[in-house]
């Protein structure tokens, strides 16, 4: 958790957050939901894979990669019908957009990394407020190790 906030350049606050999730984790037991994953050994697993040093683009991601992005028809898809789309590649996000109109209207949306570094009183405020840390033991390792994914903010009031 040290090195993935270290990494990420991360405000004390977040490596905080993740150090007490993942003593959370260390106590919580397997959920009697789901599938048993008492065999997964959690200590031989990478949580965090960046592929270098600097900020992946949607030009490195592997043609393989793509080929299923096309498949899903994104970018194509989202230049018809949705406000926006964020493709992440191992643990970071390597393409993303917003239709301008949402833009204009005080929505943001960006990567997890983009929203932490320029909205981190938002994120400070929400992160981990639909699914706390102390829901159930994946929950807390999901706080913890936590790498890429979106942001979203909608400004109260609009529709």
């Amino acid at each position: 958790m040290r090195e993935i906030s270290h990494l990420k350049n991360e405000p004390q606050w977040m490596l905080e957050l993740r150090l007490k999730a993942f003593r959370q984790f260390q106590f919580l037991q397997n959920p009697p939901w789901g599938a048993d994953l008492s065999g997964i050994d959690f200590e031989n697993l990478r949580y965090f894979l960046r592929a270098s040093d600097e900020k992946p683009s949607w030009d490195d991601v592997p043609p393989e990669v793509k080929k299923t992005f096309d498949k899903l028809g994104i970018p194509e898809a989202e230049k018809e019908v949705l406000a926006g789309v964020k493709a992440q590649y191992d643990s970071e996000v390597v393409y993303g957009s917003l239709k301008k109109q949402w833009l204009k209207d005080g929505v943001i949306f960006l990567s997890m990394d983009e929203g932490l570094k320029k909205h981190p009183e938002l994120v400070r405020e929400y992160f981990g407020k639909l699914i706390a840390s102390n829901d159930n033991k994946y929950s807390a390792l999901n706080t913890a190790v936590w790498s890429g994914g979106s942001f979203v903010y909608i400004p109260k009031g609009l529709r």
